[in-house]
Parts: C-alpha cells; sequence; structure tokens
C-alpha cells in the first residue's frame, strides 16, 4: 500500500491473506446468506472438519472478518464487513490510480501518433 497508516496497510494485509483460501471465502459466502452460524453448522455444508472450519474461522476473526458470540454453550459466528469494506476501498483507489496512469499512457501513444502523420 503507497498510502495510509501502517496499521491499515497491515489490516489490509491481514484480510488479503485470510480470503486468499478458498475454504474461507466459502466460510464467508455461508455465514453472509445466513446471517450467523456455529462452527459446526459451517462444517456440515463444507467437505471439512469442524476442528478445520474452526481454523479458519480464527483466522477470519484475527483479519476482522468475522466475530463470534456465545449463546449459552454455542459460538456463533456472523461477518463483520468493515474490514472488507475498507479492503475495498483501499482496491477501488488502486484501480483507479492505474486508470489514470493507464489514461496518461494513452495520451501519449495518441499524441506521437498524431505528431508522426
Amino acid at each position: 500500500m503507497t498510502e495510509g497508516s501502517p496499521d491499515a496497510a497491515e489490516a489490509v494485509d491481514s484480510v488479503l491473506g485470510a480470503l486468499a483460501d478458498p475454504t474461507r471465502r466459502r466460510l464467508l459466502d455461508l455465514l453472509a446468506a445466513q446471517g450467523e452460524a456455529t462452527a459446526t453448522s459451517l462444517a456440515g455444508q463444507l467437505p471439512v472438519s469442524r476442528q478445520a472450519v474452526v481454523k479458519h474461522l480464527t483466522v477470519l476473526d484475527a483479519a476482522g472478518l468475522v466475530s463470534g458470540g456465545r449463546v449459552g454453550r454455542e459460538v456463533r459466528y456472523s461477518v463483520r464487513p468493515a474490514a472488507l469494506n475498507a479492503t475495498a476501498r483501499w482496491m477501488a483507489g488502486l484501480a483507479a490510480d492505474w486508470d489514470r496512469r493507464l489514461a496518461n499512457i494513452k495520451r501519449v501513444a495518441e499524441a506521437a501518433e498524431r505528431d508522426s502523420h
């Protein structure tokens, strides 16, 4: 990241690292669709064990993408969109920078082409 605080950069790095795994992305999809769920119910929808789901949820929690709250004996997880939104804003800014660069290259190339005729 070129701009922002070191903490913001670490947060984006953490989110991107967490999202690099397809199982964690699937967990986020399931939680977004269901609102909240337990590790046991999520494991029933994935080809991995409950223990693997808990480990993935721990990574997602550390990245600020999910939170778990105890309800009786269960821990119910839900999506926390703030970290994902911040990462999306960073990515949109990066895309806008590249769009500006490409537009400048196009202008230079078009001007060179006009000058050569």
